[in-house]
C-alpha cells in the first residue's frame, strides 16, 4: 500500500477541522508522515490563509503533495490552483480521485467536509494516495499545461 511514502502537508478551515483531525490519525495509521498547517480549532478563520500555506509548500517543492479541506472544497481549490506547479483536484468520489492522479498527476487533494461524508472522504483520500501517475500520453498533456504561464 502507498508506493509514495513522502510526507503530506494538510490544512483546513474551521468547517473541516474535525475531518482534518480524522485524516491525520488515519494517515499516521497508514504509516505516512504528516505536517499540519492548521487551523487548530473549529473557531472561524479565513480559508485562504491555510490554503496559501499548503499550496505554497507544494508549489515550492517543500512537499510533494498536500491535502486541503474546507466546507465545500471550492474555495480551497481556487486558492490552490493559483500557485504554479500545483495541480489541485477537488474530488467528490473515488473515481475522480483516482483519475486526478492517473491522468493529471494531481499533487494536492481538496475535499469539502460539509458535502462529503467522513467515510467517503477517507476512501477518497486512500484512493488518491494509492494511485500512481500513468505518465505517457498524459505527461505530454501536462507539459502543455505547464507551459501556460511561461
Amino acid at each position: 500500500m502507498f508506493e509514495n511514502k513522502s510526507p503530506i502537508i494538510i490544512g483546513c478551515d474551521h468547517a473541516a477541522f474535525l475531518l482534518k483531525e480524522k485524516f491525520k490519525k488515519q494517515i499516521l495509521q497508514w504509516g505516512l508522515s504528516i505536517d499540519d498547517a492548521g487551523t487548530n480549532s473549529g473557531d472561524s478563520v479565513d480559508y485562504t490563509d491555510y490554503g496559501i500555506k499548503v499550496a505554497s509548500a507544494v508549489s515550492t517543492g517543500k512537499f510533494e503533495r498536500g491535502v486541503l479541506l474546507c466546507g465545500t472544497g471550492l474555495g480551497m481549490s481556487m486558492v490552490a490552483n493559483r500557485f504554479s506547479n500545483v495541480r489541485g483536484a477537488l474530488c467528490t468520489g473515488i473515481f475522480s480521485a483516482k483519475m486526478s492522479r492517473l491522468h493529471n498527476d494531481s499533487n494536492l487533494l481538496v475535499i469539502g467536509a460539509r458535502v462529503t461524508g467522513d467515510a467517503l472522504a477517507t476512501e477518497i483520500l486512500m484512493a488518491w494516495l494509492d494511485t500512481p501517475f500513468e505518465g505517457g500520453r498524459h505527461q505530454l498533456r501536462l507539459d502543455k499545461f505547464n507551459r501556460i504561464n511561461e
